[in-house]
């Protein structure tokens, strides 16, 4: 049978077993074994089904990704998400709109802590929506400022779905962390300019509180909050200034965490044999994902898809752009069907050769990619963390909750286009660095 007709057959299995709820990890395997199996032998299918997974299970960068997930759970764990919106919210509760500001800017500093994008959600639902609710703010929009805020984790290094992406693409983390920063800071300037529009247009949303901190009190807040600062200027300190590698940078910031834990206090234990839990659980998850993912790759690369692809794009009359555009929309349609991690490993197999192909780079690409992520966990109808917010939060309802989080869509939506269109935004500090 012509490979590409194995290749075809091969895509309406995977996608049949997804649908039938089968792990989307298992049924990569699946496919890309039995492909691969069909294409060069059984022999040569079961050699690699054995070699690339104890190459992934020995990696050092995919080491990192347990680590940092870590290094959230005790963070967590240790309370340091209050600790680091109450400093905010002493410095800027007073104004209008005050504590919105502290949620982006809190989520923001907790997610450089944190592994996990739907851990800062949870835990700034926990710490900041009980505050906002007492000071008369909207609850739906306090939901979807909450919710805004954990997507941010997703762009701000060190991110699990960055290490993902390099992993699958055979790019070097480091580049894309660097990559990120400037793309970070622009994310958390649109989303705060959302605000300041949103309770400019509609001040009964976040009403301007009277109680403004004393000084003293900025600086108490501030003192509590020095274990995350620490944590964060030692993580970031070390590895923009080469002193650490990604997964030694992983190993100090989970071992930081644990250590500022144990000397607050903080920590109630039960809180950290679940996190442990959910950590091993995670990481179990997301190995076979990648497992998954590079048996499959093998598979579609052997049937010549991508060539083939690269080919039929080749006969189109269009400028790169268009091409760029439409495969944003497929990621944004495919992000209503499957978890937004998993359509990217899926399509990367197809998609990067065409990146390539078409003149951009990979780091770029990735940089694309993790905004589509952040957009595909807020749009509906999945927008997994607005799920999450409604079943911590389940006297407001999603349609309220998605209403406050529309301007943060929006603000994402101009990211989006303002990176796709200027390349060289994401770019701009590697070249500085020297890459």
């Amino acid at each position: 049978m012509d490979p590409l007709a194995i290749g075809a057959l091969g895509l309406a299995a995977l996608f049949t077993l997804i649908f039938l709820q089968v792990p989307i990890g298992f049924a990569m395997i699946i496919v890309g074994l039995v492909g691969y199996a069909m294409l060069a032998g059984w022999a040569p299918a079961l050699s690699m089904l054995a070699s690339e997974p104890s190459a992934l299970l020995t990696s050092l960068d995919l080491a990192a990704v347990p680590l940092f997930l870590l290094m959230g759970t005790f963070a967590t764990a240790a309370g340091f998400s209050a600790d680091i919106y109450a400093a905010v919210a002493a410095l800027l509760g007073h104004r209008r709109g005050g504590l919105a500001y502290a949620t982006i800017g809190g989520s923001a500093a907790f997610g450089a802590v944190c592994g996990s994008s739907t851990a800062t959600a949870a835990t700034f639902a926990k710490a900041a929506l009980p505050e906002m609710l007492k000071r008369n703010y909207a609850s739906g929009f306090s939901l979807g400022t909450i919710a805004a805020g954990g997507t941010l984790k997703s762009l701000i290094p060190p991110s699990i779905v960055m290490i993902l992406y390099c992993i699958v693409a055979k790019a070097f983390i480091f580049d894309l962390f660097v990559a990120a920063i400037v793309p970070a800071i622009l994310a958390i300037f649109l989303n705060l300019l959302a605000i300041a529009v949103v309770v400019r247009l509609n001040p009964s949303l976040a009403p301007a509180s009277a109680q403004r901190a004393s000084r003293a009190e900025r600086a108490a807040a501030l003192k509590r909050a020095w274990p995350v600062l620490l944590l964060m200027a030692s993580v970031f300190g070390g590895l923009y200034s080469g002193v650490f590698t990604v997964s030694e940078a992983a190993s100090v910031a989970a071992v930081l965490s644990l250590v500022f834990g144990l000397a607050r206090r903080r920590f109630t234990w039960s809180a950290v044999w679940i996190g442990l839990r959910e950590t091993a659980s995670a990481t179990a998850m997301l190995y076979v994902i990648i497992i998954g993912a590079t048996v499959f790759t093998y598979f579609v690369t052997l049937a010549r898809v991508p060539e083939a692809l690269i080919e039929a794009i080749g006969r189109l009359d269009v400028a790169p752009l268009v091409i760029i555009f439409s495969l944003l929309l497929a990621y944004l349609v495919l992000g209503a069907v499957f978890d937004e991690i998993s359509a990217m490993l899926i399509t990367l197999p197809f998609v990067l050769p065409i990146i390539e192909r078409l003149g951009y780079d990979v780091v770029w690409w990735g940089i694309i990619n993790v905004v589509i992520i952040e957009l595909g966990m807020i749009v509906p109808p999945i927008g997994i963390i607005v799920f999450l917010l409604h079943g911590l939060a389940p006297h407001v309802s999603l349609v309220s909750i998605y209403r406050g989080v529309t301007p943060f869509i929006f603000a994402d939506l101009v990211l989006l286009l303002v990176l796709t269109l200027f390349p060289g935004i994401s770019l701009w500090l590697l070249a500085a660095f020297g890459r």
